[in-house]
């Protein structure tokens, strides 16, 4: 059985989420150079400050708690998850239904999750999660190519 640590339901791959592979290691490095400047001695004097260092500190930590199967990542209501415990099955794409109602709502913002999910169904779950960790190798990130709600067409 695959390692489906990173893998999300709806058949995104952790990885390649900004929040988990991108902001963690920036947030850290953020407070590393102002942990050089002296802002852990004397930055509580300014207002704001200690709640400002302790989500700075919890963004540097946030890819040790980000896992769509444990709960901790995505809305708690999301009901493609549901669905897919439900089901039994370990990704969307593996759903004689794919991609259903959900999925084609979610893929509004995710230019890449069809395509992803049919290579998925394609070439089974572990050379799939080879072919993400390389795509991840290079740096992409959903965030590069997401398409926000306000440009999605009605």
């Amino acid at each position: 059985m695959p390692d489906l640590a990173s893998v999300t339901y709806c058949g995104l791959y952790c990885g390649l989420c900004a929040q988990r592979n991108r902001i963690p290691p920036r947030a850290r490095a953020l407070q590393d150079a102002m942990r050089k400047e002296g802002y852990d001695f004397w930055g509580h004097d300014i207002p704001g400050f200690i709640e400002f260092w302790r989500f700075l500190t919890e963004l540097g930590q946030s890819e040790e708690r980000c896992s769509c199967r444990g709960g901790h990542c995505g809305p708690p209501f999301c009901g493609i998850r549901k669905c897919a415990v439900s089901r039994g099955i370990a990704a969307c794409p593996l759903c004689d239904e794919y991609p259903c109602h959900r999925i084609l709502g979610i893929a509004a913002g995710y230019p890449t999750l069809l395509a992803d999910g049919e290579r998925l169904r394609e070439i089974g779950l572990d050379v799939w999660i080879a072919e993400q960790e390389e795509r991840a190798a290079t740096g992409f990130a959903y965030a590069d190519i997401r398409c926000h709600p306000y440009c999605i067409p009605e």
